[in-house]
């Protein structure tokens, strides 16, 4: 049975040695520009959601090489490296690049669309509350719209119960949803994770019988290493995990993108085999 065993980092094809270098320098480059300049580079290459004030078109692309800490850079770029240089190497440079750029936008697609989703939500439930504000009715919006958040807050609450028909507590509390609502737009996604998550997924469709060594000692084939950290990424994703701080849709989007594609263009060179 094929095993599959990364070969030397200096071996490696244009594309994938050239986006792990330019992630480097974005890396770098925004630690150097926080440690010396005060300046967050995340706040104008991070991904915002369209209706923050922060939001900029360009982000759709540069929040792919931007990452919030050294071992988020390391395990993607450790990915790339493992997996993507293979893929290239089968491909070639153009086809693997395309394939790359399109995984990470349908991550933006996916992730977008579920933040829409929820955002919207939350929208509309800070405007129901703004209409009958009640002590249960503000508990009842945080518990449903966020996984942690400050203990102060429930004591407010506790305050507020003890004389629900408050003016202060009541305008007090329509202020803190608008600005808990206005908070939620403005968490900024970065990570090259949507497009590795399909470099993961073309890997298993490619070479689905190759065994995988999960922490270098536990053996999977890579097509059943794929379906059970999709699953999961799935499960983590609807569970609404928001305490992780990971964009668990982005990660299904990339791979659900990128499953498409390999099969649109599996079926293109069937087509086109049958012509010829």
């Amino acid at each position: 049975m094929n095993q599959y065993r990364p070969s030397s980092f200096n071996i490696l094809p244009p594309v994938v040695k050239n986006l792990i270098i330019i992630n480097v320098l974005f890396f770098l480059a925004t630690y150097v520009l926080e440690s010396v300049y005060q300046i967050d580079l995340t706040k104008y290459l991070g991904l915002y959601y369209f209706e923050s004030e922060y939001f900029k078109p360009y982000q759709i692309i540069t929040h792919m090489f931007m990452h919030g800490s050294l071992t988020h850079l390391f395990f993607n770029m450790f990915a790339l490296w493992m997996f993507g240089k293979t893929i290239e190497m089968v491909w070639g440079a153009k086809r693997f690049l395309i394939y790359y750029f399109v995984t990470g936008l349908g991550a933006v697609a996916l992730h977008t669309f579920v933040n829409w989703w929820s955002l919207s939500s939350m929208v509309e439930a800070a405007n129901a509350f703004a209409n009958t504000p009640s002590p249960d009715l503000l508990s009842t919006f945080i518990k449903n719209h966020f996984a942690n958040v400050n203990p102060q807050v429930y004591d407010f609450i506790a305050d507020w119960s003890r004389n629900a028909k408050d003016p202060a507590r009541i305008e007090q509390a329509i202020q803190m949803t608008k600005e808990m609502t206005t908070i939620k737009m403005d968490i900024p996604t970065v990570g090259a994770s949507g497009a590795v998550f399909g470099i993961l997924l073309a890997f298993g469709m490619l070479f689905p019988n190759v065994m995988l060594y999960i922490y270098f000692a536990i053996p999977i084939k890579a097509k059943w290493f794929v379906m059970i950290y999709g699953g999961i990424e799935l499960y983590l994703g609807v569970m609404n995990q928001a305490g992780d701080n990971v964009a668990h849709f982005a990660h299904l989007g990339g791979m659900i993108f990128g499953f498409f594609l390999i099969k649109y263009w599996q079926r293109n060179e069937f087509d086109n085999h049958l012509i010829d």
